[in-house]
C-alpha cells in the first residue's frame, strides 16, 4: 500500500468510493455537488486536497483534506474533512497511515495543527482517532443557510 495524491484519472474509482462514503453515513448528495467537489480537488492552487491509499490499481481509503489560517496558533491549521477506507480494508491500518501522511504534510509545510471530527457513533473510527490523540472536548453545531 502506497499514499499518494489523488489524479484525474482516478475520478471514476474516487466516485465509487464517494458514493460508498455517503451511504456509510446514509447521506444522499446531488451528482452537482460531487461535480463540484471532483473539480475542487483537482483545481491547481485550490486549498482542498484529496490522498488516496493504493494498493495496486485499486483504491483502499481516501482523505480529503484542507488548509487555513488560524486565530489560535502563528500559522494555519489542517481540518481533515473526510476519511473513507472501505470496509474491506478496515482494520489494516490504511485509516492510520492517510493520518500519518497528512500529518507528514502537514509538519513539512509548517501548519501547526491536524484537525477533524466524526459521528459520536462511529465507534470504530474513534478508536483510531483515540488512539492518534484524545477528542479536545468541542462539539460542533452546523447551521445550514
Amino acid at each position: 500500500m502506497k499514499i499518494r495524491a489523488a489524479r484525474p484519472a482516478d475520478q471514476a474509482d474516487w466516485r465509487d468510493l464517494w458514493q460508498e462514503f455517503l451511504a456509510f453515513y446514509d447521506m444522499k448528495l446531488d451528482t452537482q455537488i460531487t461535480d463540484f467537489t471532483w473539480k475542487r480537488l483537482m483545481a491547481r492552487g485550490g486549498k482542498m486536497r484529496a490522498r488516496l491509499a493504493v494498493d495496486g490499481d485499486r483504491i483502499l481509503g481516501f482523505a480529503i483534506y484542507q488548509h487555513h489560517p488560524s486565530t489560535w496558533v502563528m500559522g494555519d491549521d489542517c481540518y481533515l474533512e473526510d476519511l473513507y477506507v472501505t470496509s474491506a480494508a478496515r482494520g489494516q491500518g490504511v485509516g492510520r497511515a492517510l493520518i500519518n501522511d497528512l500529518i507528514y504534510i502537514a509538519r513539512s509545510k509548517g501548519w501547526q495543527r491536524l484537525y477533524w471530527n466524526t459521528d459520536i457513533s462511529n465507534e470504530t473510527a474513534r478508536r483510531l482517532y483515540d488512539s492518534i490523540t484524545p477528542d479536545d472536548g468541542h462539539i460542533r453545531y452546523r447551521l445550514t443557510l
